[in-house]
């Protein structure tokens, strides 16, 4: 009797143990997709920017040419709607084009409103380039 009494304690015990634990290591779990999904935000965000400042820098580019390189590198991550464009193109004085593109993390967040209070910043990729022929 005494043998089968100790299992049955034991499964209560571990169960009881995973009920605690558990909690924590889905935060955990939860935090580390969070982080490599902001992380392949930012990097998407990067080389839309490179992609971008490289297309303006092409001597026959237009504004509309830039816009249009940077939507199709977004696309494929769903980034189109809540990213806010600053295209700034070179001029005489300032040969350089730059691309900068920026997303409230809130807006990108995969736990949505979980971490509201830790969520108040933005995702900046940034890029520029000196433009050919200015």
């Amino acid at each position: 009797m005494r043998l089968r009494f100790g299992k049955k304690q034991s499964r209560a015990a571990a169960a009881v143990e995973l009920a605690i634990v558990a909690p924590l290591l889905f935060t955990i779990l939860f935090g580390i997709i969070e982080f490599g999904w902001m992380f392949t935000i930012k990097n998407t965000m990067v080389n839309a920017a490179r992609e971008g400042a490289r297309t303006g820098a092409l001597q026959s580019s237009e504004y509309a040419d830039i816009v249009a390189r940077v939507d199709t590198l977004m696309l494929p991550l769903g980034l189109s709607a809540p990213v806010t464009y600053t295209i700034i193109e070179a001029t005489d004085a300032d040969p350089f084009v730059s691309v900068t593109l920026t997303v409230p993390q809130a807006d990108v967040s995969l736990v949505g409103n979980f971490f509201a209070d830790y969520l108040t910043g933005n995702i900046v990729g940034t890029a520029s380039m000196r433009k050919e022929g200015v």
